[in-house]
């Protein structure tokens, strides 16, 4: 069993913001830990103030993880009247409604001014709650279509690894978590510091919110539906210019009623998804070949290489060739090696 209770404040310091992570049943023990492993104390001292962290619970007393152990809690929802920071890191089940006294507690620290932050599938939490309406946020890209089905008034970017609004952060799965949490220590305490953290917990020391999740895009299982014939053959033929009228044609679709069906089964526009698609093919020529960045603009449909450059900062903060030195075969093999 392992202990968790309210840490105290350090020195009696102002400058350090007071952090409440909530914690439930089945919670797993890496994302409950994460806000502790970048804002927390270490041991010998480290290269910042830690900032104090009360874990709480609905339900204070053992609850049970999803490692098999438990973890004790003793505060209890009052905790979060105190906090500057308000940290989800964890769902575990984003079918499931948020408690109504979770919901209603995450409310009332966001109104009152608290910082709320939904990490991984925590960011589904705060949607119950209501405090992500009218925004945009990130998840688990595994679950982005659970999440956009469950909360249509929340602007769902699934392939952003944080997205900072201010009064609410969300972050995506896993380790963008530890991204969001180094995020919102530079914002606090500044670059340098953060920095330094990351350093310490081996982490890359900053990856922009609109860094990309880097995930595989999936493609449609081939039927009878002319939508997904479409897709499948745009897939195919990415090298091509393709515009919404020649789609639609191939469709046999009006452009109005082909633009509307395809935002309702991919849930972007065509041109964003045709721009993902083109990321997505490119990202695997650059993994996976040693075509040069011209020859993988023209395969990909960016034409050349300054488009291809251009798209690759936009959506993935980074350039075609620093990604392929950091997931190409040959990197991961040196990587693997060490």
């Amino acid at each position: 069993m392992v202990e968790i209770g309210r840490h105290p404040r350090e020195g009696g310091s102002m400058s350090a913001p007071r952090v409440a992570v909530l914690a439930f049943e089945g919670i797993s023990p890496f994302h409950l830990a994460v806000p502790s492993l970048v804002w927390g104390p270490e041991a010998p001292a480290g290269d910042m103030e830690p900032w104090p962290i009360t874990v709480v619970a609905a339900k204070p007393g053992l609850l049970a993880t999803s490692a098999g152990y438990s973890i004790d809690v003793s505060a209890d929802l009052g905790a979060l009247a105190d906090a500057d920071i308000v940290v989800v890191p964890w769902w575990s089940d984003p079918e499931a409604p948020t408690p109504a006294p979770v919901s209603a507690a995450l409310r009332t620290a966001h109104e009152r001014g608290a910082l709320v932050v939904g990490l991984c599938l925590g960011v589904f939490a705060l949607a119950d709650a209501g405090i992500l309406d009218g925004r945009a946020a990130t998840t688990h890209w595994k679950w982005a279509e659970t999440f956009r089905r469950r909360f249509p008034a929340v602007e769902l970017r699934p392939e952003d690894l944080y997205v900072d609004e201010g009064d609410v952060v969300t972050g995506a799965g896993a380790t963008a978590g530890i991204d969001t949490c180094l995020h919102l220590l530079a914002r606090r305490a500044g670059q340098v510091v953060a920095n330094r953290v990351a350093r310490r917990i081996v982490a890359a020391p900053h990856r922009p919110g609109g860094q990309a999740q880097f995930i595989e895009l999936p493609v449609p299982a081939p039927d009878e539906d002319p939508l997904t014939q479409v897709m499948s053959w745009a897939q195919s033929h990415l090298d091509g210019q393709h515009s919404i009228d020649s789609l639609a044609a191939r469709a046999h679709m009006s452009r109005s009623t082909f633009t509307r069906s395809f935002r309702a089964r991919a849930g972007t526009t065509v041109h964003n998804w045709l721009v993902a698609q083109r990321l997505a093919r490119a990202r695997h020529l650059l993994e996976t070949t040693t075509l040069g960045i011209d020859a993988v603009a023209a395969q990909s449909g960016f034409g050349t290489s300054a488009r291809l450059r251009e798209h690759f900062a936009a959506a993935l903060g980074t350039t075609p060739t620093r990604y392929r030195v950091e997931f190409s075969a040959e990197s991961r093999a040196r990587a693997a090696a060490r």
